[in-house]
């Protein structure tokens, strides 16, 4: 195995998993993209063994911090360790995400289970040639009637990849339906954003069903209509609204599934400019979720970010009567908690409401935060209360 010299240790040694292209003594553009390499400090000390990538910022992605061999029964061994975890907590659900990536120590690996189909990215070069092997590991051990390679994510472009989605195991004759609590969400493994579901908000969407009681609500970037369909049932009426005609027909299959589209009623149109007519018609509201998809995909769009969430933010606020409920989210890793409370606080400024944070919650266990890598912890929501 190839010798890479690291000039900066300190993150590694605590535990981070990524090594980046300037951290390196070794020039990265001698090694094989995706070959396995032993990293080592300057005094020749071993630190670990990862995959490298001569063309990507991350230069280095650690598997591992034991001389070990990397093979099949490795990843064998690191899937099984993921799915014992999720068996502690997630005992009561027939859907969730199997692994996830950093977050249970196998960078460039994400898997999500929708009742007997698996969905499966591989974002990395180095993952990429371990690509039959996994699929291999997660047929024996789910034997699932359908398996999505979903390889169309946008960072495999900067990997180096191309973005690739098919179907290698079984036929998709009908789409998979999931249950969150006694709930039923039909799931397209071939479409819609991630890998068709967004499960690491189920945790937050049980969560603020549970606070809101009764009146008319709002559910903004519906997608799937997943927040919507939990809050439904306890109050008279959720309008749906997203951008996507797409988005709005899964919605309005999801609340017919659930036999509540009574109680829906559905929207295609820009959030932002939906919220402004909403304003301008002196609407007022018992409850908003507010579930954008991510305004940042670099440090670089941060600024402009933060002022989208902002705007969007204080319109919401707007529209919410006295004692209205607010769930808002941000998806993007690059805002960090404290920025994105400091949005709220400006957002509530501009509205001119006086506004109680009740809860600030993350992703959902399926989606572990290891603490040595801030990155893995990407998901903010807040639950607030005007007042």
């Amino acid at each position: 195995m190839d010798v890479v010299y690291l000039n900066r240790t300190s993150r590694i040694l605590a535990g981070h998993l990524w090594v980046f292209s300037n951290e390196l003594k070794t020039n990265p553009k001698k090694f094989s993209p995706g070959s396995l390499v032993e990293l080592r400090d300057r005094k020749d000390a071993f630190l670990g063994l990862g995959y490298i990538n001569p063309h990507s910022l991350i230069a280095v992605r650690i598997l591992t911090t034991q001389r070990e061999d990397i093979n099949t029964e490795f990843f064998r061994q690191r899937i099984i360790a993921a799915i014992e975890y999720r068996k502690r907590f997630l005992s009561d659900f027939d859907s969730f995400r199997v692994v996830f990536s950093e977050g249970d120590l196998i960078p460039g690996l994400i898997v999500d289970k929708y009742a007997d189909c698996l969905s499966v990215q591989i974002l990395t070069m180095g993952m990429e040639g371990w690509t039959d092997v996994i699929l291999g590991i997660l047929d024996e051990i789910f034997s699932p009637s359908l398996i999505v390679l979903r390889n169309d994510s946008h960072s495999r472009q900067l990997e180096g990849l191309r973005q690739d989605k098919r179907i290698v195991k079984g036929a998709l004759d009908r789409l998979p339906i999931i249950h969150e609590k006694s709930l039923s969400f039909e799931i397209n493994p071939m479409s819609g954003q991630k890998t068709g579901f967004f499960l690491d908000q189920r945790e937050n969407r049980i969560a603020f069903s549970r606070l809101v009681k009764g009146g008319e609500g709002l559910d903004l970037f519906c997608n799937t209509g997943a927040w919507g369909i939990h809050l439904v049932r306890n109050n008279e009426s959720v309008i749906f609204v997203d951008g996507s005609e797409t988005a709005i027909s899964v919605a309005e299959r999801n609340a017919e599934l659930n036999r509540l589209s009574e109680k829906c009623r559905f929207i295609k149109a820009d959030v932002f400019g939906f919220l402004k007519e909403e304003i301008s018609l002196k609407k007022q509201y018992d409850f908003i979720v507010l579930d954008p998809p991510a305004f940042v995909k670099s440090k670089t769009q941060v600024k402009d970010a933060l002022r989208g969430y902002r705007e969007i933010n204080a319109n919401a606020m707007r529209i919410l009567k006295k004692g209205g409920l607010l769930a808002t989210s941000s998806c993007s890793y690059h805002i960090d908690k404290e920025s994105f409370i400091d949005m709220l606080r400006s957002a509530a400024r501009d509205a001119c409401r006086q506004v109680r944070l009740i809860e600030m919650r993350s992703q959902a266990k399926d989606h572990p935060v290891l603490l040595s890598m801030p990155e893995t912890e990407y998901l903010k929501c807040a639950f607030m209360e005007i007042i």
